[in-house]
């Protein structure tokens, strides 16, 4: 019998870390297992009302020992003993201001319970004030370094958020050496050295998050830095000038770790990358196809040629880079900054009376469901409620974090399931502004690819978006597709594949479910989708 090689896919997303083994020859998933980050899931700090959101280094690791030796314990010998890469995913940009050697500063007894010292989350809005400061002085500077982040550097990225610290808290910011993005720190981790000058900084989440781009040189000249804050400049100049693609081999798996991880020692160990873009590679993107990662949020993947792009700089997304999703292509980014949270939010409102009479709150966990069937019955007009999604603010086109969300239409008759209908057409509608946007930027999108918790779990919600873009949207079978994504990565730092185009091939799972426009729908949701526009100023 041949010999069989195994990789693990880590992803690291906002509530949890999940874990996956794969057989690398044909992308089965022999195990898989889930942790959900200690701290985080108690709420510890975290403001939501002053929207800070904090993830402690300690639940990252915890999580991740967890994971691991709970999907080895699935495996047989055979597997153990043949696991022979590993890589990663995280959310992003969450950054983390960190001492000499690297170490993020809440791992110090100094700042163990210091919210500040923390990874600050991809969804912290507290640095709107320093992303403005950045937006103003890129746009007046000799080089724009925003042309490549869609014109606006957005809050929810690193330089804010460090900016932003560095501002508010003196003992972090006298104690702070350097910062990192978790999916650089992890990777490094792993290897055994985290020192700020060596460690491999991922292409992924540096040109879209971090301002790097190979046209200026690679992150924006000292002084932009330092007319901002002297301590960025200091910190800036730490970077090393080169950024790496995700099949980059960060190095291989320390003793140490792999005692930890319940994984042989001396495997190949991949540099992380941002979780949409290596799940749009677990969904097998290709040229001109979207890969919608649909969650709490959404984030949107396209590929283009270099000779399809040329030199044009699309306006009012998150960012394009080369190398971010396939090495050899450059990879665009957008999304919605609230998606299932908008439902969430509707549900939370609904079940306001359960928590506050004591009533039956097992009633709470079938509101959504109830409202899915009910809404999936009603007619669809051009006189329906409409409603803008921005409910925590507009991510792309055009990044606007103070935007709010909004309903429109309503009457004394208009009836819960009939909010719930347009507050799901409202994120398909958001959606539609984003392809659009591409669309008048010269970027085709031929087929759209749906992964993530809500492509699985409504078939409403996917029909809605169908029926409102117009176009065929295809579900992918894996329920895990970043993380099938970070393994088909470690296959090639692994040396199994040879690239990750031939990785995908192997390895992907395909897709279990399509959804077809109807027509007849479509044209009523033009008419309504022009009052979206309207409501929302655009």
């Amino acid at each position: 019998m041949a010999h069989k090689n195994y990789v693990i896919g880590i992803d690291f997303g906002s509530d949890s870390v999940r874990a996956l083994v794969v057989d690398c020859a044909t992308g089965k998933e022999l195990a898989q297992s889930v942790s959900y980050y200690r701290h985080w899931k108690q709420g510890d700090y975290c403001s939501p009302k002053d929207n800070r959101y904090r993830q402690h280094p300690q639940d990252y690791i915890d999580s991740l020992v967890e994971i691991t030796n709970g999907a080895m314990a699935q495996c047989s010998e055979e597997v153990k003993a043949n696991i022979v890469g590993i890589s990663f995913d995280t959310t992003a940009s969450t950054p983390a201001l960190t001492n000499r050697e690297g170490t993020p500063l809440a791992l110090t007894e100094e700042f163990a319970d210091e919210p500040d010292a923390m990874f600050v989350l991809w969804k912290d809005h507290t640095a709107i004030a320093e992303a403005d400061e950045i937006n103003a002085l890129a746009h007046s500077y000799h080089t724009d370094y925003t042309l490549f982040s869609g014109g606006t550097y957005s809050c929810e990225w690193g330089w804010a958020k460090v900016l932003h610290i560095l501002r508010t808290n003196p003992a972090v910011a006298e104690a702070a050496y350097c910062w990192v993005e978790h999916c650089d720190w992890i990777s490094a981790l792993l290897t055994g050295d985290t020192t700020p000058e060596r460690i491999a900084r991922s292409r992924c989440v540096a040109g879209h998050k971090a301002l790097w781009n190979e046209s200026w040189g690679g992150l924006p000249e000292l002084e932009f830095f330092a007319a901002l804050h002297p301590q960025l400049a200091q910190m800036a100049a730490k970077f090393a000038e080169q950024t790496y693609t995700a099949d980059y081999r960060v190095g291989t798996l320390t003793a140490e770790w792999a005692a930890r991880l319940g994984l042989p020692e001396g495997i190949a160990v991949g540099l992380g990358a941002i979780d949409c873009h290596v799940g749009a590679v677990g969904a097998g993107i290709a040229d001109n196809m979207q890969v919608k990662v649909m969650g709490t949020s959404t984030c949107d993947i396209i590929v283009s040629s270099y000779e399809a792009v040329g030199d044009k700089a699309v306006r009012g997304i998150c960012g394009q880079v080369d190398g971010s999703v396939l090495p050899g292509k450059i990879g665009f980014e957008a999304g919605q900054a609230a998606f299932g949270d908008v439902y969430a939010w509707f549900k939370r409102l609904l079940a306001w009376p359960i928590g506050r009479f004591g009533l039956d709150a097992e009633v709470e966990d079938k509101i959504i469901a109830a409202l899915t069937e009910e809404a999936s019955r009603l007619p669809l007009t051009a006189d329906d409620p409409v409603a803008v999604d921005w409910f925590n603010g507009r991510r792309t086109p055009d990044a606007e974090p103070l935007a709010k969300g909004s309903i429109a239409g309503l009457t004394m008759a208009t009836t819960a399931p009939e909010i719930f209908k347009a507050l799901v057409e409202a994120t398909a509608f958001g959606s539609r502004a984003i392809n659009e946007r591409m669309s008048e930027e010269g970027v085709r999108i031929d087929e759209i690819i749906a992964v993530g918790g809500i492509s699985k779990k409504s078939a409403f919600v996917m029909q809605t978006m169908a029926d409102v873009i117009g176009v065929n949207i295809k579900v992918v079978r894996s329920e895990q597709a970043c993380a099938l994504g970070a393994a088909m990565f470690a296959s090639v730092v692994a040396g199994v594949h040879p690239n990750i185009v031939e990785a995908q091939r192997a390895m992907s799972s395909g897709y279990d479910a399509e959804y077809v426009p109807s027509e007849a729908r479509h044209n009523i949701y033009n008419a309504l989708y022009q009052k979206y526009l309207h409501l929302g100023h655009k």
